[in-house]
């Protein structure tokens, strides 16, 4: 498989490798539209304290699946490309572990801190319940997000995308269908009403773990998953925090840009905050459809800068780069240019309908500086040179914050202005990140003369 890797042709190979994942990342996108729909019938206030929410679920997931997973898969491609098993299947028990352990943090954060978090956030009366109905139910449940997302990027490093992609979409479907008739209350099921949401996320989740775990010890030809029988090591999990630490700087600040333009849309009004709520989603989305490209370069990357083959790896992440960010940017102005398409699917209420399509027009255009970005910070996982793409993240981060504060101290701004700034902000991190990588990020200590293959 990987000698395949660092000899086939990048543009198929990389095609190849990430097919099965954009189609699982569509899935997980009908997933999220279809939660937000099903909460949305249940009015405003649910819709707007699922603003709230939502990106706190999605930032443990960009963590665990994103930063923390890429981090394992990256680790664990660079040894297969080096030929050492051995130590791939040592990394990937460590992974598990380092799982479990982070899920606890996460959890123990948001339960105990989670009415604080909203309520600074701008959440009140009905809109802070629904937001703490969601959140409170997911993170006592969020292990199970945690193992299957950590298990996916050990899978997905073996070059064996089909498998990770069928227990994302797997997970994804049932958690539709489960969403759906907790929300509502199907026959013998209760009414659970916002919660029924986080509820059918965590059994998606639970059956995505069990999949993925009876594969990797029982089916995997490329390596295997030893639950027993492995001593606890903690240069091991430190290798992998050190990586993953720092790339979960990325999602933070991103998240982080959220909740930061949350709070000043909030001071709008709740049809102003659900209406930004449903535009933001759509980052949200963005992010797992460039991940199902990006994937796909932190295995291909990892493999050759495991075998040496560094020319051709930073080929690889260009080409993925670009073609992420011709993907968010077509999607981007579409919706630009039907606002309706997205905004009208999930309220019925003008008001919010009008601060979403107005988010779409504005930033529309804009994401694929964003896809430009994200893919190099996934790909830059693969070569283990984080540094940059953090700092292109952050500044993003800084344009918000520095930005708001100014239009905040004006007192004349529309929630327009705030979206012309998410657009500056996307065109920064795109620029910053991708300028960083040309002028050498990923060369630094590095000769292009020692690549195995220049090809």
């Amino acid at each position: 498989m990987y000698s395949q890797l660092l000899t086939a042709p990048i543009g198929s190979t990389l095609a190849k490798l990430a097919a099965p994942n954009v189609i699982a990342m569509f899935v997980t996108l009908a997933t999220s539209m279809a939660e937000a729909y099903f909460v949305g019938q249940l009015g405003t206030a649910s819709l707007a304290g699922l603003a709230l929410a939502f990106p706190m679920m999605m930032l443990s997931m960009m963590v665990s699946a994103g930063s923390m997973g890429g981090a394992i898969s990256g680790a664990v491609a660079q040894k297969l490309g080096a030929g050492d098993r051995k130590a791939a299947e040592n990394i990937a028990f460590h992974a598990v572990l380092l799982s479990v352990i982070l899920s606890v943090v996460f959890s123990l954060l948001f339960l105990l801190g989670g009415k604080t978090i909203y309520s600074s956030l701008g959440g009140a009366g009905h809109v802070l319940t629904e937001a703490l109905a969601y959140s409170d139910l997911f993170f006592s449940g969020c292990i199970t997000m945690w193992i299957a997302t950590g298990i996916n990027g050990v899978i997905r490093a073996t070059g064996k995308m089909q498998v990770a992609a069928f227990a994302m979409s797997m997970g994804s479907i049932v958690q539709i269908i489960m969403s759906g008739l907790l929300v509502f209350g199907v026959g013998p099921l209760p009414s659970m009403g916002i919660a029924g949401a986080a509820m059918g996320a965590l059994i998606g989740f639970s059956c995505s773990a069990v999949f993925q775990l009876w594969y990797l010890t029982r089916k995997s030809g490329v390596l295997r998953l030893h639950i027993s029988g492995n001593a606890i090591n903690t240069h091991v999990l430190a290798d992998i925090l050190k990586v993953g630490s720092l790339a979960s700087i990325s999602p933070l600040s991103s998240v982080a840009t959220i909740i930061a333009i949350t709070g000043l849309v909030a001071t709008f009004g709740d049809d102003a905050l659900a209406g930004y709520g449903i535009g933001a989603r759509l980052e949200f989305l963005m992010i797992p459809l460039i991940f199902g490209i990006g994937s796909a370069s932190i295995t291909m990357v990892g493999a050759h800068f495991g075998a040496g083959a560094y020319a051709r790896g930073i080929r690889i992440g260009w080409v993925s780069a670009f073609s992420a960010a011709g993907l968010s940017g077509i999607v981007g102005v579409f919706l630009a240019m039907f606002p309706g398409v997205w905004a009208d699917l999930f309220s019925d209420s003008e008001a919010v309908r009008d601060a979403c399509r107005l988010y779409l027009e504005i930033v529309g255009p804009f994401y694929a500086f964003f896809g430009l970005g994200l893919c190099l910070y996934f790909a830059s996982q693969g070569a283990r040179k984080l540094f940059w793409p953090v700092i292109g993240a952050l500044s993003r981060l800084a344009v918000i914050v520095v930005g708001g504060w100014y239009l905040d101290a004006r007192g004349d701004t529309t929630i327009a202005d705030f979206f012309i700034l998410i657009s500056i902000a996307m065109t920064a991190y795109g620029i910053m990140t991708a300028g960083a990588i040309r002028l050498g990020a990923w060369t630094v200590g590095i000769s292009l003369k020692q690549a195995k293959l220049k090809n």
